[in-house]
């Protein structure tokens, strides 16, 4: 149960993500992405929830939420074409 969250602000950390989302579930991980050359944020990221109840949740209550003077941009993420999950299915 992953969410794409866009928007970020550069200056905004992971901890600080988990902080907003863990309001609405218990989160598995948080990915911001980030330039392989000088590290610095590129504005979007991933955050895994448990349960699919708790990542409608997050993405209600998150979507257009402002940090930092930007309003996120939080839709469920989808797999991109190629890629496949390294979570088993049940």
């Amino acid at each position: 149960m992953t969410v794409y969250v866009g928007n970020i602000p550069y200056a905004i950390r992971e901890n600080e993500i988990a902080e907003l989302f863990s309001k609405y579930g218990k989160i598995i991980s948080i990915k911001i992405v980030t330039d392989k050359y000088s590290g610095r944020s590129k504005g979007y990221g991933f955050v895994e929830m448990e349960t699919e109840e708790q990542e409608e949740l997050a993405i209600k209550e998150c979507n257009k939420y402002v940090i930092a003077g930007r309003s996120l941009v939080v839709v469920k993420a989808h797999l991109r074409k190629g890629y496949e999950s390294n979570r088993k299915s049940d």
